[in-house]
């Protein structure tokens, strides 16, 4: 296993669409490996292949604290959404930063598993959020688009300058 690199914003890497998996294979089943050595160790709940720079439609999740909960989804997509709920979000990509962000209640997603099985999931609450939240990823949307552009442009400019800092 492999730790990677977790793009941060304003990286325009971050902006890409990812592609479909056309084949769940060794490689596929290799880079989900690494995506939860990431994301555990970052900490975080969730990860996307976009964020580590892989233009692949994968993500991880696991909404639990002793990490007992791994869940894969490759090709995934959302094919009913209900209600509306609003929550704090935060990102490994936009790190430090919490805002509030109002998403679709319960959901159920379609995807295949790191096997290429295809199966169905009803998720509601924080799992909810977190699968619609990667799924954004994967299309090239962060959760600062959803606030106002007076904070994103402050959220940029700060993370811009903690990048200028770390490398001077």
């Amino acid at each position: 296993m492999a730790k990677l690199e977790i793009l941060h914003f304003p990286d325009e890497r971050l902006r890409q669409h990812a592609k479909l998996v056309v084949e769940v294979n060794d490689v596929i089943r290799q880079l989900v490996s690494d995506m939860f050595e990431t994301m555990y160790e970052a900490p975080g709940i969730g990860l996307a292949a976009v964020q580590v720079n892989v233009r692949k439609r994968v993500i991880v999740i696991d909404i639990t604290e002793d990490h007992s909960q791994p869940l894969v989804f490759i090709n995934p997509e959302i094919i009913e959404r209900e209600g509306e709920e609003t929550m704090d979000e935060g990102c490994l990509s936009v790190p430090g930063y919490y805002e509030e962000v109002t998403r679709a209640e319960e959901i159920r997603v379609r995807a295949l598993n790191q096997h290429g099985e295809s199966f169905e999931m009803h998720a509601e609450g924080l799992l909810a959020v977190c699968i619609q939240h990667e799924i954004d990823h994967l299309d090239g949307k962060l959760f600062v688009d959803y606030l106002s552009s007076l904070k994103r442009t402050r959220i940029r400019k700060k993370l811009e300058k903690q990048s200028r800092q770390a490398t001077a």
